[in-house]
């Protein structure tokens, strides 16, 4: 059986995980406002991830014996309105999921609940990855962005990117 608190952090991260499969198709709709549908891909990429990582979560509470408690999701902030102001928003998103892995882990570690350390470890390397792809899509952008040559090319990499489920054992 799950502690409480435990199971309360790890019900609210539920819903924290939807909030940025919401926020990430928010920026998706951006780019494609913006006639940029490999950089709308990518984002719709992430929300698939995302919604799969609430999922991962929610199995988890019901593997444990808890019943998830479904909570309304916020409406994503306003979308910034440059391309550079979205893709460093993605950046700060990630790092803000990664400070809410690492506070469940944190709480997991000192109630010694094992079984959810070691599913917590799966997000703790997902986040890390997260935030490298983020950091890296800031630079190319950076690099590349103002010239529209180098922001087609890029473009065309990041239509190419497709859905990977985790095949995360719960």
């Amino acid at each position: 059986m799950l502690d409480q608190k435990m199971a309360q952090l790890l019900n609210e991260q539920v819903n924290k995980e939807f909030y940025s499969a919401y926020l990430y198709l928010d920026f998706s709709s951006y780019f494609e406002d913006e006639g940029l549908d490999g950089f709308a891909n990518w984002y719709k990429v992430q929300a698939q991830e995302e919604r799969d990582h609430a999922m991962l979560f929610f199995q988890y509470l019901q593997n444990n014996g808890v019943r998830p408690a479904l909570e309304a999701v916020d409406k994503p902030a306003p979308t910034p309105d440059t391309r550079m102001g979205v893709i460093q928003a993605g950046l700060e998103h990630e790092r803000y999921v990664t400070g809410l892995i690492h506070t469940l882990y944190d709480v997991a570690y000192g109630l010694k609940d094992f079984r959810t350390m070691q599913f917590l470890d799966w997000f703790v390397k997902e986040q890390g990855e997260e935030e490298k792809n983020a950091e890296d899509l800031v630079k190319k952008l950076g690099l590349y962005g103002e010239d529209a040559k180098g922001l087609y090319m890029l473009n065309s990499e990041l239509a190419a990117r497709t859905y990977t489920a985790p095949s995360l054992v719960l």
